[in-house]
């Protein structure tokens, strides 16, 4: 808006009295002639124009050369016209005449106008312009420039001499006017200057200073002549109404004004021989004018929050003054110069803490006011003095502002001005040079001590009523400390920090508030931000008391000093713990790692809220040493990472609070976990609670009932991801900003220090080092492309949501009132962390601090820049991952010679398989297994006989990095497989453990593996088999054939997979191909134990949790059997027969046969679920699986056997859980089998399919009974099939046989397949009912089905009544459903074909159960009840009811054998016609007025039925009715007649 340099130009100017300022400045008049009223002018005034003209006298010739040229003319001209109106006596101008001003302005400028008559049609002796009138604006009033809008009167004659001086509204005596002088023509006058105020009160201020510059009285300001006895009261008074000053003049003519206001303070003025201090008014318009600009001009601050004119003054303009009134003010020309020092002021209101020394001369006129200084010191402590002292007492109280306009932003005007002033003085003084001890007397040190001590005891006594002012003082006073240990003696800094720093631990100690908290920590965070931050540490020193740091003040100097000593030996502990020794050494360091110490402590609840706060200060340091060149030196940077040593022991004591970045993997193909069982670390297979529908972290933080649980080994992090996290754990992002410290501290610390150091840790506390470690390998993961793009994506999702938040509030949703009393809540509640702080709160609209800047900020980020991010990710993950790596290498070089390295070494083992397991550059992964390969042949006992568990999962990373894709990886992961073996057999001369391990982890890589390639795991064993082959020390032995054997056995599982990969679209035979592959390791319990998770893994991706759920149970059941040969524990399972309540199919999982191996020989039952807490884990899953699938009385079966087991071992809090989840599955069973919610539940559907034709290979003449998803219907399954077999032969290759009947193989196609599709329902003899009465009870553990087909004899499928066969066919399968699969074989199929006469019985029979169901249905479904009843008793109805009786009873069968038959149908109808009349009965009590008629026609159907059935039933046949005396005769009728065929 203005230019930063402009004010001191036009100040220049003034004080030079240059006539020209065009090269410095603008001074501009612009004149705008607006209207002329000659409407009762006399004479020919028609067609007009004027005339403007700039004079400096009355002359004609004193006319100016100032005003702008228009084009094609020269630049400056004399006169300038408007243009000519024609035929209007009252014309309208729309001109604008631009006047180049001269600089200095006397009484005599002025502008005339001269109006003018032009004749068009020029006559004789007529001239072309006739004067009509003339008026004048003079352009000084008062001694002020006059601009605005004026509406003069126009005289008829020239005016007369010395007119210049007076306005034309005065009436000349003898002049004549237009309209008897009255205003007839409009002007408008607007200026551009830079010399010229245009403000009464700048103008008013200006001149009384420049009258006491001169020494020039009486001063006239007006019509006022100040004399000088007077002048202090009228200084005072425009002092105090420059607050009244408009703020444009203000802000243009700004640099001067602070000038001579920073004069006044300074240098306080003599007026009538007495000094007058006018200081504090001085002070206090400076504060309201830097208020205002701070308030007004918030668009132009920098990214800092300061204001751009302040910033320049104080950088360019400001200057310290002169005190000696004669001598020039110092400039660049003047520095080095010698001074003279005067009178000057002290502050009138101080508080009463400074007890400064009084014995001065004092001012006869102001008791204050101090005589002459003793010396030059004096000059800067007024300064301070002054300035300070206004700030934190007689501005802050006397003027109650809410807020600090001097604090508003870092190097705010006061404290640089301060600082400025300190240089200037040493400057001048010549004392830049000399020891800081001696550059300022006592006097002066007393006086900052108790500013400092003040403004402390106003930030701790105001902090709760005006957060935001102290805010800002806080971070004043920072600054200024931060600036003073540039120029002062530091170790006397130091104290002042220290004294600010017991009165906030002071008042912190009895009131624990986090705002205090997060002041101090602002303080700190600016104090530590000095560029010789570093050496101000002394980082090289021993840790005794304190000395006062090198004076240097240059850069170069002062690391050169700081490190130039030898490393001395230390005691270890203090270098890593705040010990005393250590904070008073590293005194800034200290107070850094205190403040972290204190926020992140896990007791200290009250300040969750600055984690993110504490953390970034620490993060932002490290980061500034990290890239400052310094420190580039490695010995160098070690000595800076010595500063923060005891970071490490901090960050190992927050490790419960630290985000759990280990719970992403906890999903299927990734490292899982099982609540509270170990067995997470080799889990490619394992599923933990990361499948439940809610995390339990989430659950227990809802509830509030989540407690800090200490972390301690061997448990590890896996264990403990799902137990419950303390309430204020750290977000995310603070976690990984506090581990990338903690990070750059072990990669630059001194090896030997870090060595020592842990020498001295205690087992606990070493594992809990390799727990940050594990840690830090899941947060520095490497993420990919695809996950910055994820983000990306949310992030401009979410900056949309924000705009569209924005425009509801701009568009008036939220009404004014409201958005106010939100804001004034939300300064109320707001939090003490971070950005809350601030005046940004209360402002409803602030461009800059919207959230979708989208011009300054692009949201969506191109391709290029997420490649970027990609890339520093990686690079980040691979220095990271390194760094741990290191670390672990100290850790087993300081643990190889103790006697508990067992503990601390299988931890070590534990984060290097971590890291392998997570994505990985190729140059991390060929250090790692370097590393690896040297602790396993330095500790083989570790990974052979104590971790057995790190040497499966050892075994399943080797094996995925052999099928890696980049040659170096496979070539060094093949030869860490093969020393694993040969180190295995060394010991034992058999590898059967890593045999094992390999094979389990190769089947496990199989099933669940999706971007398995076969191809390079081959090479890799190619390579494996060469290494045996040439190993010369052992080719005498068995080993080389072993190698062998194995490679053959991992080659026949690669054939398997590659079977598998050929079905990967055909769901069930993959599963099928998977069940073969377990099968054939029934003999393995291991390698089955595997399979079995891996098709658990399956069903879970397609959401058969039946299915997964019976896997799981079946595996449990594995663990069970032969647990039970390892541990004879009454609470656990004896074997499968526990199970069988579960599934009769679980008793295929007994280790009954000769074969079975014995669980306790080498490497078998080796696994981690072969222990209870592997047992309880796949129960738990199992019983999660069947939640999920909705069978919650199977989820009761499980916990059956759980139960005892968490009993036994006194588990209250496990058993709580079970028995608040078998509540939950009650509930939902009473819900789902009550109300509304009747049949709701549907476990399935289930269909025969039958494959038919050479080309489907073993599928051929094949029968499977298929579970489908609950209602899908019989052409969803016939599409699916027939489209995934047309896909694979050929659509015209494949055909779906549409009916039921028997296929005869002869007739069918060999060129093509065919598949049978048909509809089956489970089956259940009568017997089975009496058990079978839930609806689950009816879905589960199903073997038998049923399907029915009609036929004639004739060979058609429908005919009349006396000729409808029925053939039922039963169907039994060779497992009970669910299984393991959802497919199963038919083993046995029976045929029962029903006679006409039967068929109409059970035809009946459903009618008269249907009639009976609707009758009695709660609550009454009247629909339903008619719609029965229509079929029943209906006219219209085809072989209905009336027909089949008139078939069937019309006469009595001539067969003996069909009498029974006969008797069994007229009871039937008997049954049939009793409930006909039930139902109409209850269909009478269900209908409205409207249904009567309705009512009484099937009442007339009915009777009608009921007479025509009359005779056909009550004919019975006398045969039955004689006395029987033979009981067995006709026992079996029904048997007997019913046709059988048994097809096995």
């Amino acid at each position: 808006m203005w230019g930063g340099s402009e004010p001191v130009i036009s100040a220049r100017v003034v004080l030079l009295g240059m006539n020209d300022v065009g090269e410095f400045g603008q001074n501009l008049l612009y004149v705008n002639p607006q209207s002329l009223n000659f409407a009762n002018r006399q004479g020919s005034a028609r067609n007009i124009t004027v005339k403007v003209q700039f004079m400096n006298g009355e002359d004609p010739n004193n006319a100016m050369p100032v005003i702008f040229g228009k084009s094609s003319c020269a630049d400056f001209a004399k006169e300038a016209y408007t243009t000519v109106v024609y035929h209007n006596r009252s014309p309208d101008f729309h001109d604008e005449i631009k006047i180049k001003l001269p600089a200095s302005l006397s009484d005599h400028h002025h502008i005339l106008f001269t109006f003018y008559h032009i004749s068009c049609q020029q006559k004789q002796n007529t001239p072309l312009e006739t004067p009509v009138g003339y008026t004048w604006i003079p352009m000084l009033q008062n001694g002020r420039l006059r601009t605005g809008h004026f509406c003069l009167p126009v005289s008829l004659e020239k005016p007369p001499q010395s007119y210049s001086v007076l306005s034309p509204d005065v009436a000349l005596p003898g002049m004549k006017w237009v309209d008897n002088h009255r205003g007839v023509f409009n002007v408008e006058v607007v200026s551009v200057s830079t010399i010229h105020t245009q403000d009464q009160y700048l103008d008013k201020f200006f001149a009384l200073v420049h009258a006491l510059d001169e020494h020039t009285f009486p001063v006239r300001i007006g019509d006022m002549r100040i004399m000088e006895n007077n002048l202090e009261a009228e200084l005072k008074s425009s002092l105090a109404a420059l607050n009244s000053s408009q703020l444009e003049p203000v802000v243009r003519f700004l640099h001067l004004l602070l000038d001579k206001l920073v004069l006044l303070v300074v240098r306080p003025p003599v007026i009538a021989g007495q000094i007058v201090n006018l200081g504090q008014a001085s002070f206090e318009v400076m504060a309201s004018i830097v208020n205002r600009l701070h308030k007004y001009l918030d668009t132009s601050q920098d990214m800092h929050g300061r204001n751009g004119l302040l910033s320049s003054y104080i950088h360019y303009v400001f200057r310290l003054p002169s005190t000696d009134p004669n001598s020039p003010s110092p400039g660049p020309g003047g520095l080095g110069g010698s001074m003279h020092y005067a009178t000057m002021a002290r502050s009138a209101v101080r508080p009463a803490s400074l007890n400064l020394n009084r014995s001065r001369s004092l001012s006869n006129s102001n008791p204050d006011i101090s005589g002459t200084p003793t010396s030059p010191d004096d000059e800067v402590r007024s300064i301070i003095g002054s300035k300070g002292l206004d700030r934190s007492n007689s501005w802050v109280h006397t003027m109650g502002c809410k807020s600090d306009p001097w604090g508003s932003s870092p190097g705010s005007a006061p404290e640089t001005m301060q600082v400025k002033s300190i240089i200037h003085h040493l400057y001048f003084t010549e004392r830049l040079e000399s020891p800081r001890k001696n550059r300022f007397p006592e006097r002066f040190m007393d006086d900052i001590t108790a500013l400092v001590s003040t403004i402390a005891g106003d930030i701790v006594s105001r902090f709760q009523k005006d957060l935001e002012m102290v805010e800002r003082l806080n971070t004043s006073l920072a600054f200024f400390l931060n600036d003073l240990l540039s120029v002062m003696d530091r170790g006397f800094v130091f104290t002042l920090i220290r004294a600010y720093w017991k009165q906030v631990s002071t008042k912190l100690y009895a009131l624990q508030n986090p705002t205090l908290e997060s002041l101090r920590l602002d303080f700190l965070r600016i104090v530590c931000s000095h560029e010789h931050y570093v050496t101000l540490n002394l980082p090289c020193s021993l840790l005794t008391p304190p000395a006062s740091p090198s004076p240097s003040v240059s850069s170069a100097t002062s690391q050169s000093s700081g490190f130039s000593t030898n490393v001395q030996d230390q005691k270890i502990a203090n270098m890593f713990e705040l010990s005393v020794p250590f904070r008073e050494q590293h005194f800034l360091a200290g107070l850094v790692l205190s403040e972290l110490s204190v926020i992140l402590d896990p007791e200290n609840e009250g300040m969750f809220g600055l984690h993110k706060k504490v953390v970034s200060v620490v993060h932002n340091l490290l980061s500034s040493h990290d890239s400052d060149p310094r420190y580039a030196d490695p010995e160098v940077k070690a000595r800076v990472a010595m500063l923060y040593l005891p970071l490490i022991g901090i960050v190992m004591e927050t490790l419960p609070l630290l985000h759990d970045f280990t719970e992403s993997h906890n999903q299927w193909g990734r490292p899982g976990c099982l609540q509270g069982a170990a067995m997470g670390s080799s889990g490619e297979e394992a599923e933990g609670e990361a499948n439940s529908l809610i995390n339990q972290t989430v659950a227990a933080a809802i509830a509030g009932t989540a407690t800090p649980t200490p972390m301690s080994r061997p448990s590890s992090f896996l264990l403990n991801s799902q137990a419950s996290r303390p309430h204020g754990s750290f977000s995310a992002e603070s976690s990984r900003s506090l581990l990338i410290c903690l990070l750059w501290v072990l990669k630059n610390a001194d090896e030997l220090v870090l060595q020592k150091w842990f020498t001295d840790l205690s087992v606990s506390q070493l594992n809990r080092l390799l727990d940050l470690l594990y840690l830090c390998v899941s947060c520095f993961e490497y993420k990919g492309k695809k996950a910055f793009e994820r983000m990306n994506s949310l992030t401009f999702k979410k900056s949309k949501d924000m705009k569209a938040k924005l425009e509801e509030a701009i568009l008036g949703s939220i009404g004014a009132r409201q958005e106010m009393v939100r804001r004034s809540r939300g300064q109320l509640e707001r939090s003490p962390s971070g950005s809350a702080f601030g005046s940004q709160e209360n402002l409803r609209w602030r461009k800059d601090m919207t959230h979708w800047r989208q011009n300054s900020e692009k949201m969506d980020k191109t391709r290029a820049e997420l490649e970027h991010e990609a890339l520093i990710d990686g690079n980040l993950a691979t220095e990271a991952n390194l760094i741990i790596l290191d670390t672990l290498e100290i850790v087993v070089q300081t643990v190889s010679v103790t006697e508990s390295k067992e503990s601390i070494l299988g931890g070590v083992l534990k984060v290097l398989l971590h890291s392998m397991a997570c994505n990985q550059s190729a140059l991390y992964l060929q250090h790692c297994f370097a590393t690896q390969r040297a602790l396993v042949s330095k500790f083989p006992e570790l990974l052979f006989e104590e971790e057995t568990e790190q040497c499966a999962d050892l075994c399943l990373r080797l094996l995925r990095s052999c099928s890696s894709s980049i040659g170096t990886i496979r070539a060094h992961a093949s030869a860490s497989l093969y020393l694993l073996m040969r180190q295995n057999f060394e010991i034992g001369n058999n590898f059967a453990r890593v045999k094992m391990q390999v094979t389990i982890s190769l089947s496990s890589l199989v099933g669940t593996s999706q971007n398995f390639n076969e191809e390079f795991l081959r090479r890799s064993l190619k390579t494996i088999l060469t290494y045996a082959e040439e190993d010369l020390e052992l080719r005498e032995t068995t080993f080389p054939d072993q190698v062998q054997d194995l490679v053959f056995n991992l080659h026949m599982i690669l054939s398997d997979t590659v079977k598998m990969k050929e079905h990967q679209e055909d769901p069930e035979m993959l599963i099928d191909l998977m069940f073969r592959i377990a099968k054939g390791y029934q003999t393995s319990p291991d390698l089955r134990l595997t399979w079995l998770q891996n098709m658990a893994g399956k069903h879970s991706e397609r959401n058969n949790h039946a299915e997964a759920a019976q896997c799981l149970v079946h595996s449990a059941a594995l663990v069970a059997e032969y647990l039970s040969m390892l541990e004879d524990r009454k609470y656990l399972p004896v074997g499968c027969v526990t199970f069988q309540n579960i599934s009769s199919n679980v008793l295929e999982e007994s280790a009954v046969s000769d074969d079975v191996v014995s669980p306790d020989e080498e490497g078998i039952c080796s696994g981690k679920y072969f222990t209870e807490i592997g047992l309880v884990g796949l129960l738990e899953q199992g019983a999660s699986s069947f939640s999920m699938a909705g069978m919650y009385e199977a989820v009761n079966e499980v916990y059956k056997v759980l139960i005892p087991i968490h009993e036994a071992n006194r588990d209250a809090k496990k058993l709580a859980t079970i028995h608040g989840k078998l509540q939950e599955a009650f509930g939902k069973i009473v819900h789902q089998s009550t109300g509304w919610e009747l049949g709701k539940r549907m476990f399935g559907t289930y269909f025969r399919v039958g494959f038919y034709g050479s080309k489907l290979g073993d599928l051929d003449e094949q029968e499977f009974v298929y579970k489908e998803p609950a209602i899908t219907k019989l052409a969803e399954i016939s599409h699916r099939l027939e489209g995934f077999y047309g896909e694979r032969f050929g659509e015209d290759q494949v055909e779906v046989i549409k009916d039921s009947n028997p296929v005869d193989k002869c007739k069918l196609d060999p060129n093509k397949a065919f598949v049978q599709i048909t509809y089956v329902e489970p089956y259940f003899d009568t017997y089975e009912m009496k058990d079978r009465i839930t609806y689950f009870d009816k879905n589960y553990n199903l073997r038998r089905f049923v399907y029915c087909t009609p036929f004639t004899l004739d060979g058609r499928a429908h005919g009349d009544l006396h000729e409808q066969y029925k053939r039922k066919t039963i169907l039994t399968t060779s497992h009970a459903f669910p299984y393991i699969k959802t497919r199963i074989n038919i083993i046995h199929k029976e045929e029962i074909i029903s006679t006409p006469i039967e068929v109409a019985i059970e035809d009946m029979q459903k009618k008269t159960q249907e009639l009976a169901f609707a009758t009695h249905q709660d609550p009454a479904d009247a629909k339903m009840l008619q719609m029965v009843l229509q079929g029943s008793v209906g006219t219209t109805v085809n072989q209905g009811p009336l027909e089949v009786a008139q078939v069937f009873l019309s006469e009595i069968p001539s067969d003996p054998k069909l009498y029974r038959h006969h008797n069994k149908l007229r009871l039937c109808f008997k049954d049939f016609t009793k409930r006909c009349e039930d139902a109409l009965r209850k269909n009478k009590s269900l209908i409205g007025p409207d249904q009567k008629e309705y009512q009484r026609e099937l009442e007339r159907n009915y009777h009608r039925l009921k007479e025509a059935l009359q005779p056909l039933i009550n004919r019975k046949i006398p045969q039955l009715y004689k006395p029987v005396l033979q009981v067995n005769a006709h026992r079996d009728s029904f048997s007997r007649m019913s046709l059988r065929k048994l097809d096995i």
